[in-house]
Order: structure tokens, then sequence, then C-alpha cells
């Protein structure tokens, strides 16, 4: 593998995922009501645990993405 099919590679992987996050972030910001009724029924989730468990979620995500595709991301535009 090249190192610009790498960087086309990381750069698309990280575009995917931010798209992600923000879907999750919309919908949870618009329906949240609504997906702790869904959840409710499957796990015993007080709403103050539901918001953490959504806000963790995305934060380990974040973090994913940022150290996962970015990172390298970056690297490879330097080095290369």
């Amino acid at each position: 593998m090249s190192i610009e099919s790498a960087r086309e590679f990381l750069l698309w992987c990280t575009i995917i995922n931010m798209v992600l996050l923000m879907v999750w972030f919309v919908w949870y910001a618009l329906a949240r009501d609504w997906m702790q009724r869904i959840h409710g029924k499957w796990f015993r989730l007080s709403p103050e645990q539901f918001d953490a468990a959504h806000y963790g979620g995305m934060g380990v995500f974040k973090i994913g993405i940022i150290f996962f595709n970015l990172v390298p991301l970056v690297v490879l535009y330097i080095v290369g």
C-alpha cells in the first residue's frame, strides 16, 4: 500500500466516522425521549444514566476517531 492510498483511506475513514458521530449526536438531540423509551424496554436506566452512557459513548468514539484515523492521517501528510 502506497502512502498516497493510505492517506486516502484514512481520510475517508475519518470523514465517514465523523459523519456517523454527527448523525448520532443529532439523532440523540432530536429524538432523546423516543430513544430512551425504546432502550428502556431492554435496559433499566435512569435518564441520568442514559445521558451519561450516550455522552460517554460519543466521547470514546470521538477519541477513537482522533487516535486511529486523524493522527495517522496527519503523520502521513507530515512524513510524505
